[in-house]
């Protein structure tokens, strides 16, 4: 099996990634807590030599669609971003939000599960099927009436031209 997905990996196909906050709980609902999010994706995104066609932070869990220059990285990419976003978000929860252990309802710090989905992204069709489905998820969950407001994603870089916080290169 892990031949067949070093072969497959040397393709170049994108990654169509979901990660949940621990418990689903609201973890990111704050503008600080997103935008940490999408810091360390940025920063993991150069690390391990990716591109990023597109992304959704949501209040629960995040979205993204990537690819890499080399084969094998995403499970090293994964566990980066989570571990260092992990880090500063518990910092600014202890910073600001001093009832955080008491919001989790919970004895431990954890912010996110511990794995993630991936989904490989072999066509064209299914880049724009995971684009439309991130982009519309925060119109679906009631919190913008249209993609393009939803400042925390890629849909304002694609339907509007504005700068999201992470270069955004389309899959294609």
């Amino acid at each position: 099996m892990a031949i067949r997905r070093t072969i497959y990996d040397q393709r170049r196909y994108g990654h169509f990634l979901t990660f949940s906050c621990y418990r689903r709980a609201r973890l990111l609902d704050g503008d600080r807590a997103k935008g940490i999010v999408v810091h360390y994706l940025e920063k993991q995104l150069k690390n391990q030599k990716g591109s990023l066609a597109g992304f959704v932070v949501m209040p629960d869990h995040v979205h993204a669609l990537v690819r890499f220059q080399e084969p094998g990285v995403l499970s090293v990419f994964m566990n980066q971003w989570k571990r260092r976003s992990s880090m500063a978000l518990k910092k600014h929860f202890q910073e600001r939000l001093k009832a955080y252990e008491s919001r989790m309802g919970l004895e431990g710090s954890a912010v996110w599960q511990p794995k993630y989905y991936s989904f490989e992204v072999f066509s064209r069709a299914k880049v724009l099927e995971k684009l439309e489905y991130m982009h519309n998820n925060p119109v679906k969950s009631g919190l913008v009436a249209h993609a393009k407001e939803w400042v925390f994603g890629s849909a304002p870089w694609y339907l509007s031209g504005r700068p999201v916080g992470v270069p955004i290169e389309p899959l294609g």
